[in-house]
């Protein structure tokens, strides 16, 4: 092992997927270190919904998004939007994002989804295991609802390609849905229950354990932001808060960030920001059985062993624009209507940044600029569930193995 000036790896990320791809090296004899801007859990490993969702193997880009679209994005408050003042940046990606409905590139996207889906549901428990995180894992299952026959229908194509890939779920009308979660509004006349759906009992203590984890092991954790990367002979330098480091491999795992420091390297990347917002209430709320998504209207109601949250949609805004905390109450508003009784006081408002490439797949692979640079971000809302599957990809590379699946459609290089 190398001594504390040269790593065998930097990994560039403090969240999910970096902290998974840190211990998965660690475990593999490599001396790791890694550097975050803000510090472990600080960007959306700290908010998100905590759910592994393992059934959702549909590309966010597919023919239903661009149905929906239209009505979606003339409500600003709505589950899709793009706020004015980002329009005009954007719309390169949204051509890419366009592109990537298409019947064939859908129908490829998604058997890379569900490849790397099956690889992370697989890696998933002995990876919480190692790290002792194992009894902070829920398996309650997930509830669609629909507030028609039709609006039931209309998702069967959908569910018709999870079953193709092996996917269990049963369809369900009122009566069955309040077995498996009383309490919903009775405009919710069918529901889709998903057991395979499982979730984290909160994913920052999750994070955070994770963290804790790696410094047990060894591992080092800095507070520094990076902003360039260059080959040198031998390794790679790194400049971070106006220093120069050195690691034999870098992995670039900065989520929403990462582009920039990708292109660096001379790499354009479309990495774009999924904006998310939620609300956490008090674990009294509501009695919650199990995670709520409320598909036809862009998000979900989830228990935590910290409280009720409340949360989803997606606002293609960036990464300066300041949050649009009516989107969260929007949301809150909803949750009060459909779950009559739900108690609103008390909540606290985040936002944070989802990275998002346009076909719905992360970047997982090599740089262009030289092997010694190995890139894992942009899982969109994703990243917790991929997270295990990522650390085996990028342990793989890092070592010389030969990857558990074909990556070849998750390539960096691919736009």
């Amino acid at each position: 092992m190398k001594d504390a000036v040269q790593p065998d790896v930097i990994v560039i990320g403090a969240g999910v997927v970096g902290l998974s791809a840190a211990i998965a090296a660690q475990a593999r004899g490599l001396s790791v270190t890694v550097l975050d801007r803000e510090g472990p859990a600080a960007g959306a490993s700290a908010g998100n919904a905590g759910a592994f969702a393992f059934t959702d193997i549909l590309p966010l880009a597919s023919p239903g998004i661009l149905k929906k679209a239209p009505k979606w994005l003339l409500d600003p408050l709505g589950p899709l939007s793009v706020p004015p003042a980002y329009a005009a940046q954007i719309a390169p990606w949204m051509f890419r994002f366009w592109r990537a409905c298409s019947p064939g590139r859908v129908a490829h996207s998604t058997t890379a989804q569900t490849a790397i889906m099956d690889l992370s549901k697989a890696e998933l428990e002995p990876f919480l295991a190692e790290t002792g995180t194992l009894p902070m894992l829920r398996k309650e299952g997930n509830l669609q609802v629909y507030e028609s026959e039709s609006e039931l229908k209309a998702s069967l194509a959908g569910w018709k390609a999870r079953a193709e890939h092996g996917i269990e779920f049963r369809h369900m009308g009122a009566a069955e849905m309040a077995e498996i979660q009383p309490g919903l509004a009775p405009r919710f006349t069918h529901g889709t229950f998903t057991p395979g759906w499982y979730s984290i009992a909160d994913p920052k203590l999750y994070t955070l354990a994770l963290a804790d984890h790696f410094r047990a092991k060894g591992g080092t954790i800095e507070r520094a932001e990076v902003t360039a990367l260059k080959p040198v002979d031998g390794g790679v330098e790194l400049t971070a808060d106006g220093k120069t480091r050195r690691a034999d491999q870098v992995v670039l795992s900065a989520g929403a960030f990462s582009h920039q420091v990708a292109r660096t390297l001379g790499e354009r990347i479309p990495l774009e920001t999924e904006r998310g917002y939620n609300t956490t209430l008090p674990q009294d709320a509501f009695d919650l059985r199990t995670q709520v998504t409320f598909g036809g209207h862009g998000f979900v109601v989830t228990r935590l062993s910290t409280g009720i949250r409340v949360g989803g949609a997606v606002e293609l805004g960036g990464l300066k624009l300041p949050p649009n905390y009516r989107r969260s109450e929007a949301m809150l508003k909803k949750a009060q209507t459909f779950l009559p009784g739900f108690k609103s006081e008390g909540g606290v408002q985040w936002m944070g940044f989802r990275p998002s490439l346009p076909d719905s797949l992360p970047a997982i692979g090599r740089a262009r600029a030289t092997g010694r640079v190995v890139y894992a971000f942009g899982h969109g809302h994703l990243g917790l569930t991929q997270s295990a599957g990522t650390a085996r990809l990028v342990a793989d590379l890092l070592t010389g193995q030969r990857p558990a699946i074909d990556i070849s459609s998750f390539s960096p290089q691919r736009f």
